[in-house]
């Protein structure tokens, strides 16, 4: 235990804001259980109590209680749990008719890339054919 008047201060206000930490802590992790437990049942206010999960996340980033990053990935690990919920429920062939989609706008891309060359190389060709005319004249 302290002997200075400022240090024994200092240990009451850290008791304070710990308690007051843990508070807040306790409060995220509530809200979280529940809506990961309605959204394993299939409630159908699992996004009702996400709403309430990210809002309590948000404040114990504001207050400090963790950083802004970890309620970030916190509330993304969230999304997907819930993304995976309804992603379940749609048919599989969706998925893959994404990525046939993305499959065929590549080689668009490549053709694009080509034709932006040649109209490069088009153009120096150009430049220099202006400069050998010039140095003739």
């Amino acid at each position: 235990m302290p002997n200075i008047k400022s240090a024994i201060k200092r240990v009451k206000i850290a008791e304070k804001k710990t308690l007051n930490n843990n508070m807040v802590k306790s409060e995220y992790k509530t809200a979280v259980k529940k809506y990961e437990s309605a959204n394993a049942k299939g409630d159908k206010n699992a996004e009702e109590l996400l709403r309430a999960a990210k809002k309590k996340i948000d404040q114990a980033a504001s207050k400090g209680v963790i950083s802004k990053n970890a309620a970030s990935r916190k509330k993304s690990n969230l999304d997907k749990k819930l993304a995976v919920k309804t992603e379940k429920a749609k048919k599989a062939p969706a998925k893959k008719t994404v990525v046939k989609e993305a499959e065929t706008k590549k080689p668009e891309v490549v053709e694009e890339k080509k034709e932006k060359t040649e109209t490069k190389k088009s153009a120096t060709k150009a430049t220099t054919a202006k400069k050998t005319t010039k140095k003739a004249e």
